[in-house]
């Protein structure tokens, strides 16, 4: 048991994209199966064939929109960057006429920005084998999911197989139950990105963002990953936004914020309640346990895991109540 703590310890991230290919293997292979339905007159695709439909269909939508609809914006997010240094000054002295103005050290404001600036750059430099790493990593969790969706019924048998009679049995069940839980869990997140898909086309669009459609869209994407998500889409709309009007800029962030405390604090809760029958506290904690021990990835996984963790205490840890006998006729 020492030896393989300290081995796990050590292989903490491979064990960690292993857990993570698996989880999603679970979750897309009820898609997988559906595909496998389809006919085409007297021919059903098979398993591989399946999988190849849905990586095709699912890189192939991402490559259209990034291909076709981003270009234009980080045109113009390149020319605001270039006009930026003369928008500064014009920002300043209107912010200088505002009340207590003299109070927020306006005068140090440009130095600031300059010094945010360069250091940016700076450690966007240095993180680029970080970056180069993480990389590496997404495209091993995607094959590790393929392999896992064409070969996962094997490994669950011979994993089986190594359990006395009865407790495999006991087992079973409660794995069947745990997929079908976890399965549902990406129908709640569907639901969730629609819903800041759809906020967000109606908040860019009332601002008359350039470009609303593809950011609110972009936005529903990106809200895949709980709580840091759009951080970088929010940032691309602000940049938008700040290139025809500083307000609307400002605006875009208070709405967004609103948004965010809105969905975290209430909307996910209840959504995934319904889909993982998870209690809304549960949900608040699994995502915050995941982001803090896992960053991204774990609050991408965490309201997955954490109905994982419920159907494991619903078997072993919750102590059911015997059936009363039934009390003697007189």
């Amino acid at each position: 048991m020492l030896i393989l703590l300290y081995a796990g310890w050590h292989l903490l991230r491979v064990l960690e994209i292993v857990y993570v290919s698996a989880l999603f293997a679970v979750v897309l292979s009820p898609v997988v199966a559906k595909i496998t339905t389809w006919k085409i007159r007297s021919w059903h695709p098979s398993r591989p064939i399946a999988v190849v439909i849905l990586l095709v269909a699912l890189f192939g939508a991402l490559f259209l929109f990034f291909r076709l609809g981003l270009p234009p914006v980080m045109r113009d997010l390149k020319e605001f960057a270039t006009d930026l240094p003369a928008r500064i000054p014009v920002l300043l002295a209107r912010i200088k006429n505002m009340p207590l103005a003299d109070k927020l050290g306006i005068e140090n404001i440009t130095t600031r920005v300059e010094t945010a600036a360069s250091a940016t750059a700076a450690y966007i430099v240095s993180s680029l084998p970080l970056w180069a790493e993480h990389l590496f990593d997404i495209v091993t969790t995607i094959i590790l999911t393929v392999y896992f969706i064409l070969e996962g019924d094997e490994v669950y048998k011979y994993f089986l197989s190594t359990l006395k009679t009865g407790f495999r049995r006991r087992m079973d069940g409660m794995f069947r139950v745990a997929e079908e839980r976890v399965s549902r869990w990406l129908i709640g997140q569907l639901i969730l990105m629609g819903i800041q898909g759809a906020y967000s086309l109606i908040v860019f669009g009332a601002l008359h963002i350039r470009y609303f459609v593809l950011l609110g869209i972009l936005m529903g994407i990106t809200n895949i990953i709980p709580i840091a998500g759009n951080l970088v889409t929010i940032v691309i709309v602000f940049g938008v936004a700040a290139a025809d009007s500083w307000p609307h800029a400002f605006l875009v962030l208070i709405f967004y914020a609103a948004y965010t405390q809105f969905e975290n604090a209430w909307l996910t809760p209840r959504i995934m309640k319904q889909s993982v029958d998870l209690m809304g506290i549960a949900v608040l904690i699994a995502l915050l346990v995941g982001s803090t021990l896992a960053g991204i990835v774990g609050a991408l996984v965490a309201v997955p895991s954490a109905a994982l963790v419920a159907v494991f205490a619903d078997e072993f840890l919750v102590q059911k109540e015997e059936a009363l006998p039934a009390p003697p006729k007189v």
